[in-house]
């Protein structure tokens, strides 16, 4: 089962209880917005046995109850739903500011990617700052967003060698990416700033803090404004 599908959507089957359907290989908007598209009306419009979805940059993988329903079974619903696509409104993109204390103690990679690109740290601050990025999908660790839109200037391979723990908040770069440690967990992005805002928070109604589709913009402030902050979200 790997054929293509309507939509320039591609069918491929990923386990006996899953089903991952791609429009392209390549991350962009568009791609971004037909997983969009896909995404809300499966969940608007559930399909029966589906257990759950899990959205990337370019792909949809679908889960399902293998014992009630067959992959073909699950195909032939989805190709009807993306028969429906063009009909699916997407809401205005949720605009997101999130503080940053770049580096220092904050970010201790900071200088090694400016030495890497020849810049100085004011230039890859304000690189990072003025940028607005995509949240393309959150995955990882529960409130990590993958985050697309880093300017060129800043485009980094990840560490060699991964740290074992990476402090909640830090804010790290890898390839064209960037994102938001929400926990303190192991992660080998370099890390640029941390902010004090809590990204992902139990006792939330909406538990993550950025959400797939949102647009997010990173402000710098300074170690006193990170401490002030820190005490308000603790």
């Amino acid at each position: 089962m790997d054929t293509s599908a309507s939509e320039g959507a591609r069918f491929q089957l990923a386990s006996d209880q899953s089903l991952l359907i791609t429009f392209g290989t390549e991350i962009s908007l568009t791609a971004h917005q037909q997983v969009m598209k896909l995404l809300r009306l499966l969940q608007s419009e559930p399909v029966a046995s589906v257990r759950n979805l899990h959205p990337a940059y370019c792909s949809l993988l679908v889960k399902f109850d293998g014992l009630r329903i067959s992959h073909d079974e699950v195909e032939a619903i989805l190709r009807e739903y993306l028969a429906r696509l063009e009909e699916v409104k997407l809401p205005e993109p949720r605009q997101v500011e999130i503080p940053v204390c770049y580096g220092g103690e904050y970010g201790p990679d900071l200088d090694d990617v400016c030495a890497l690109h020849g810049i100085s740290p004011t230039q890859a601050v304000e690189l990072h700052s003025s940028a607005t990025y995509l949240v393309y999908f959150l995955g990882f660790v529960p409130g990590f967003a993958y985050l697309g839109g880093l300017p060129e200037a800043l485009v980094t391979p990840r560490l060699a060698t991964p740290r074992r723990k990476v402090p909640a908040g830090s804010v790290g770069i890898a390839g064209n990416q960037t994102g938001v440690y929400p926990f303190a967990t192991p992660g080998g992005w370099r890390l640029i700033g941390r902010t004090p805002v809590a990204m992902f928070r139990a006792d939330r109604e909406e538990l993550s803090l950025l959400s797939i589709g949102d647009r997010v913009r990173f402000a710098r402030i300074s170690a006193e404004r990170f401490a002030t902050l820190e005490k308000e979200w603790a």
